[in-house]
């Protein structure tokens, strides 16, 4: 036997039972959107709109700590006479983002056992830093400046090469395998001093170490509202454009008199600095949307901040759908 409720389409479906899911879920198609606002090389800024904050922070500890990438794992020193010493110059190499697209390794086997195997060409990225310090012959005899007299007396991240294990050679012919940055300054040397070390790299998320974090930074904040409750003119008019950053707000000319107008809210820094003036904190309404977040994310180098993003997605897609499972797989009671 079933019960039939007849709904009017003019209704709020919220007043019947089981139909809030299907409201929200259209409000949200209808609601959300991003908008790519700056995108270049290793920086991105969009906006996301008509979402919750709980996923837009949820969003951002993905970007920092849930999108994979490649990083030093182990180094194997066989030689460090550097004054450095051996677990702070490993350290420091760890740190140095390494080029190389985590999706197309596998994760590393976890324990014991597979801790004393080797890595394979599916998992292992080999790296190899061997160099020595040496005086230069050619220098001349009244020079005090290390770069003159010295060869190879400064250690930076170009000095790192990639070694290929098995058929990586053919494989990532194309990808020009090492470090993101080749000025990263690594130890400084002197006649006699060398470094012979090999590095290991595998896939690793942010959580478990921040080397693995594929951003530098990924942030967001609200989208500030400003609105002049009534017109300012004249001299109130040029004060109240100091009191925010430039090109929020912009003087019109109306009627042979200036009148202040918002122009973009967006380049606010909300420093409230109008609110010291009495006479104009009660011509202005200072706000922020709550479901308009700007998102700035700065990538390492090592993916496009365009791929990071889409892969954050993919990663919050995935998690959405693991907990719709456990909900299918449970039994209710």
């Amino acid at each position: 036997m079933f019960a039939v409720t007849l709904v009017h389409t003019t209704d709020y479906p919220g007043n019947y039972p089981g139909y809030d899911d299907v409201w929200d879920m259209q409000k949200f198609q209808k609601n959300f959107r991003i908008d790519v606002v700056h995108l270049d090389e290793n920086t991105m800024e969009f906006d996301m709109v008509g979402i919750d904050a709980a996923i837009a922070n949820a969003f951002r500890r993905i970007l920092l700590a849930e999108v994979p990438t490649m990083a030093i794992e182990k180094a194997f020193i066989y030689n460090n006479t550097s004054i450095v010493q051996d677990e702070v110059l490993a350290h420091r190499l760890g740190l140095i983002p390494i080029k190389a697209d985590p999706r197309l390794f596998e994760y590393r086997n976890t324990g014991e056992e597979a801790a004393e195997e080797e890595g394979s060409e599916i998992d292992t990225i080999q790296l190899q830093l061997k160099i020595k310090c040496s005086r230069n012959p050619r220098a001349s005899k009244d020079s005090s400046d290390p770069r003159e007299l010295y060869l190879n007396h400064m250690v930076y991240s170009k000095d790192i090469k990639w070694v290929p294990i098995g058929n990586q050679a053919d494989v990532f012919a194309d990808s020009g395998i090492g470090p993101v940055h080749d000025d990263i300054l690594i130890a400084q040397l002197r006649p006699g001093q060398e470094l012979d070390i090999i590095m290991h790299c595998v896939k690793g998320l942010g959580k478990d170490h921040a080397k693995f974090s594929p951003v530098a930074t990924a942030s967001y904040r609200l989208l500030p509202e400003i609105t002049l409750l009534e017109p300012v003119e004249g001299e109130k008019a040029e004060r109240l454009k100091r009191c925010f950053s430039r090109g929020v707000i912009d003087l019109e000319d109306v009627n042979g008199k200036k009148v202040a107008k918002v122009v973009n809210s967006r380049l606010d820094t909300c420093s409230r600095e109008v609110l010291r003036h009495d006479d104009l904190k009660n011509l202005v309404k200072l706000g922020r949307l709550r479901d308009h977040f700007i998102f700035t994310v700065e990538s390492t180098g090592i993916l496009p901040p365009e791929v990071l993003v889409t892969e954050a997605i993919k990663v919050l897609m995935a998690k959405c759908q693991r907990f719709l499972n456990e909900l299918d797989s449970t039994d209710m009671k």
